[in-house]
């Protein structure tokens, strides 16, 4: 049989390991300067955990689990013969690959509420796994970097959230935009429109708009039986200025004895403002009216960040969802978080040719082998370095030097150490830099120095 991956899924090279660890590190790092705090949780979940969090059509998505042993065998038999799949799932599968790390974070503060001390400040990074259509940027099994405030109300946690990521991408020397909205905001719109019967059809639509452009955002609301009459009062949303605070003004107007609308605009305003007084050049902040982020449990602001110089969906993106845990029994726990797409960022440090060279892990040593005596010796200096934190390896047969040589280029290894019967004898060592073609010999001392 001719191996295969299974699409959506990626093998990864030593290469691709360590630049993908260098993005970890850094994201790790600011996570832990702004007072977030570890947490794993497991790769599957009960699929119940899972359904109804992501809307219709993330619920699609879910990569479900086939229950143990012969998963037919309490199948009812009209579903079975009706192929009803909604009905099916159930009686197969109770298990589900994680779809996102934010419900499994809400079922955790959920069943752990009353050990946790609030607010509550997590980072995760771990994969999900998606049954997405797999395309540039986009797999089925990634990486997600989120984190996560729960048990406060505080807009400052959004001022707080946009000043993480700025940091975390200026580390990474990627220019960013952050997109902000208010899920406040587009209730207010629905309402403005007469259509908050039909506010998940419209925002699902909406968020669509940076991929299949007016006319099929316009072409999906009348599919969703919204009315030419209310798209043509929202029709202002396509025409937006670059000016996010004259936006916000324009919106303020509209939105006169709407109480939801109003309160969006407020919390959107006071995030911008404060962001700006931080030394957050305008720039890269950007009021984006039509981002809905089609998930069912964002309530307040929402984020995505767009990378600058490179085509690229989102590379980071997240909001306020204040009645996650409710879902689980649990009230008045409100969280914001936010998430890093580790894959996609992966993408844009290449492109962009953003990668130090220290962010691909290489040897530093290969000892030839030349057998005999000389081998002994080359494994005790090679322990040697290795205590001082140095890495070094023995080629492992006495084959010709010119094999030898083969394997340290195509490796990547930058010297080739030559401990024969003369460097012996006299206390030395020889080895030549692979890259610059400059060969030395040195004392024993000077080159564990």
């Amino acid at each position: 049989m001719k191996p295969s991956l299974a699409k959506g899924t990626r093998d990864f090279t030593a290469e691709e390991v360590s630049r993908r660890k260098y993005i970890i590190n850094i994201l790790q790092k600011n996570f832990e300067l702004f007072g977030f705090q570890p947490l794993e949780t497991p790769s599957f979940e009960n699929l119940s955990t899972l359904t109804g969090k992501y809307g219709e059509e993330g619920d699609r998505l879910i990569f479900k689990i086939l229950n143990s042993g012969d998963y037919t065998s309490k199948v009812n038999q009209e579903d079975w013969d009706n192929k009803s799949h909604q009905k099916l799932t159930s009686q197969i599968s109770d298990k589900a690959l994680r779809y996102d790390l934010t419900v499994p974070f809400a079922r955790f503060v959920a069943m752990n509420h009353g050990k946790l001390t609030f607010p509550y400040k997590r980072y995760q990074i771990q994969p999900v796994w998606r049954a997405d259509r797999p395309q540039k940027g986009r797999f089925r099994e990634f990486y997600q970097c989120d984190a996560d405030v729960v048990g406060s109300e505080s807009l400052f946690q959004e001022v707080d959230l946009v000043q993480l990521y700025l940091k975390s991408f200026a580390d990474l020397k990627v220019p960013v935009t952050i997109h902000l909205n208010n899920r406040k905001i587009l209730s207010g719109l629905a309402e403005y429109a007469g259509i908050t019967d039909k506010l998940i059809d419209f925002t699902v639509a909406l968020d669509k708009l940076d991929k299949i452009g007016k006319e099929g955002v316009v072409k999906e609301l009348l599919e969703r039986e919204i009315s030419q009459e209310s798209i043509d009062k929202l029709d202002f949303l396509f025409t937006q200025s670059d000016d996010a605070l004259e936006n916000l003004l324009q919106l303020k107007e509209k939105f006169v004895g709407n109480e939801v609308g109003t309160k969006g605009v407020e919390e959107l305003e006071f995030v911008l403002t404060k962001s700006i007084s931080l030394g957050v050049d305008i720039q890269n902040l950007v009021f984006d009216i039509t981002l809905a982020r089609g998930l069912d449990y964002y309530t307040g602001a929402i984020f995505e960040v767009k990378a600058d110089e490179v085509q690229m969906g989102s590379i980071g993106g997240g909001g306020r969802y204040d009645n996650l845990t409710e879902v689980f029994g649990v009230k008045n726990i409100p969280g914001i978080g936010i998430s890093f797409g580790l894959d996609r960022i992966y993408l844009v440090v290449e492109e962009l040719g953003l990668f130090p060279e220290e962010a691909t892990s290489k040897v530093e040593y290969l000892f030839a082998n030349f057998g005999g005596e000389e081998t002994l010796e080359a494994l005790k200096l090679i322990m040697q370095l290795r205590e001082k934190g140095i890495s070094a390896e023995l080629y492992p047969e006495n084959a010709k030097i010119g094999k030898q040589f083969t394997y340290a280029e195509k490796k990547g290894i930058k010297n080739l150490v030559f401990l024969g019967e003369e460097e012996l004898k006299n206390g030395t060592v020889t080895f030549k830099d692979l890259a610059a073609g400059e060969q030395k010999t040195v004392s024993l001392e000077k080159f564990l120095g």
